[in-house]
């Protein structure tokens, strides 16, 4: 299939949707498979596929154009498999089938995936039929044949302060030939818990998908219920939008960038790396009141302002922070017995980059040049000069070295919107809908794109709501990423990838 037999399905749409900003597609059930094939041989991207009750949805993004949804009915419990087409898409038509009992057909993989057999009904978000209880143990891990292979399991309880997740190592001696996730333990309920709710409820659940993105979930909660009702935020409102989410893209680079360091113990880059979050939490905290700054995004602009002297201190923070950092960064890179962990460790190939989608640090180690605050421009980004570092070695130290440049970009973007900070108010009140109306957005959090979708109701209701964090397509990298390493190499190249469980179990 070509582009133009695309754009041929897309314009023999049985409907079309006035999804804003992106237009949205409703397709009959051959269509909507003739277009997963075409996202599975490369011609766009998939974003993102979720369901609600009759209805799953895909959003895809042509290269360098504007991305759309298409829709296409269930009819009789049953949608087109993407997954057999795209493989990137098999863990969330997994969950699809979890939540709703759809069946995708010609799936490649029918297990479970949030469901571990404790739940008092199956598809409870759609044909709610009755449970069958099983263990939770009982989940057939995928195959592994060969002479003087053994397995390892890892978790899901780990030793640290950790979310649980499950890693089925196979091993010849010490090298990884396979690695198997099973996740899912951390599962909240996200979409039950937004469906017919409130908007300001449903933005603090969404801010609590995972507390580490907060400020991006609820920039692309807020800007996804903005752009459904046309609301226009203020100018001032939409720059300090920017100064959270580079706030919070700087605590979690120190911190990864240390963890990273620390699980090649080279814990002195731990201990400075986590004085500089902290730099960066505790000014947060002294200018929003908050050191996550969690649920100071909201429809219509942001719930704190910035001071004159909360500027100050945010630029008093950068100029402390910034020389120190440059210091650690010289240290990592003139140690040997540091880069010889990190680099050539955790190989990530660029096609499966490019294939998955892969956002973040992960994607640009691996020469997936693509960053939503410049490739799906949205305020207060545009027109603004910022750097995108992308690299191509695809190992550890590629995803640190990203994460050091991000670093620096961030900083300067910072500073940049401080100065131009212009006057005015920071909050406006949110319309009712008229009637049913639909908002798509993506931000850039610290892990990469981030992307919520959502149907409003008049009476201040979200009808339903999807959260896609950049974890869904990370997380099958890395099984592709430590093949071949050996099995002590797994806390270094899981850190440097730092996938969320909570923002993939939703």
């Amino acid at each position: 299939m070509h582009e133009d037999s695309i754009s041929a399905l897309l314009a023999d749409a049985l409907a079309v949707v006035p999804l804003r900003p992106w237009p949205r597609y409703e397709l009959a059930t051959a269509a909507f498979d003739a277009v997963a094939r075409a996202v599975g041989d490369g011609e766009r991207e998939m974003l993102a596929l979720w369901a609600e009750s009759g209805m799953v949805h895909m959003a895809i993004r042509p290269i360098g154009e504007t991305p759309c949804v298409v829709s296409t009915a269930v009819i009789e419990g049953r949608f087109p498999s993407v997954g057999r087409w795209h493989a990137p898409a098999i863990r969330l038509e997994r969950a699809i089938h979890d939540l709703y009992g759809y069946v995708p057909e010609g799936a490649p993989d029918e297990r479970p995936w949030l469901d571990h057999g404790a739940w008092d009904r199956s598809g409870p978000l759609g044909t709610r039929g009755e449970a069958v209880p099983r263990d939770p143990a009982d989940y057939p891990m995928l195959p592994v044949t060969g002479e003087g292979l053994h397995q390892i399991p890892v978790g899901p309880v780990h030793a640290g302060i950790i979310e649980p997740g499950h890693f089925r190592f196979t091993a010849n001696g010490e090298t990884v030939a396979r690695l198997e996730e099973r996740l899912g333990y951390v599962h909240k309920g996200i979409d039950a818990l937004t469906t017919n709710a409130p908007i300001d409820r449903a933005g603090k659940v969404v801010a609590r998908v995972s507390g580490d993105s907060t400020v991006a979930a609820s920039f692309a909660f807020a800007r996804a219920v903005e752009a459904a009702l046309g609301l226009d935020v203020p100018p001032r409102a939409s720059a300090i939008r920017g100064v959270m989410a580079e706030l919070e893209r700087l605590a979690n680079h120190f911190g990864d960038i240390g963890a990273i360091c620390n699980d090649a113990a080279f814990a002195i880059v731990l201990a400075h790396c986590g004085i500089f979050r902290e730099r960066i939490l505790a000014v947060s905290a002294a200018v929003f009141a908050h050191r996550l700054m969690m649920d100071t995004i909201v429809p219509g602009g942001v719930t704190t302002n910035i001071t004159t002297e909360g500027a100050r201190l945010i630029g008093a923070a950068l100029d402390e922070v910034a020389p120190a950092f440059a210091e650690i960064v010289r240290l990592y890179e003139d140690t040997p017995s540091i880069q010889d962990r990190t680099c050539g460790t955790g190989h990530l190939p660029a096609d499966l980059a490019v294939r998955f989608a892969a956002g973040g640090p992960v994607g640009r180690a691996s020469a997936r040049d693509f960053d939503a605050r410049r490739d799906l421009a949205y305020a207060p980004y545009e027109g603004l000069p910022f750097d995108v570092p992308v690299l191509t070695t695809g190992d550890v130290d590629a995803r640190v070295q990203v994460r050091i440049r991000e670093v620096a970009a961030s900083m300067d973007l910072i500073r940049m919107l401080l100065a131009m900070l212009p006057e005015g108010p920071t909050l406006v009140p949110v319309p009712d809908a008229a009637g049913p109306c639909e908002g798509v957005a993506v931000t850039e959090a610290f892990r990469g794109d981030l992307l919520v979708w959502l149907r409003l109701l008049p009476g201040g209701k979200v009808a339903r709501c999807h959260v896609r964090d950049a974890s869904w397509f990370q997380w099958p990298l890395l099984e592709a990423a430590i093949e071949g390493n050996i099995v002590a190499d797994f806390p270094l190249c899981n850190k440097s990838f730092n996938c969320s469980y909570s923002g993939h179990d939703l």
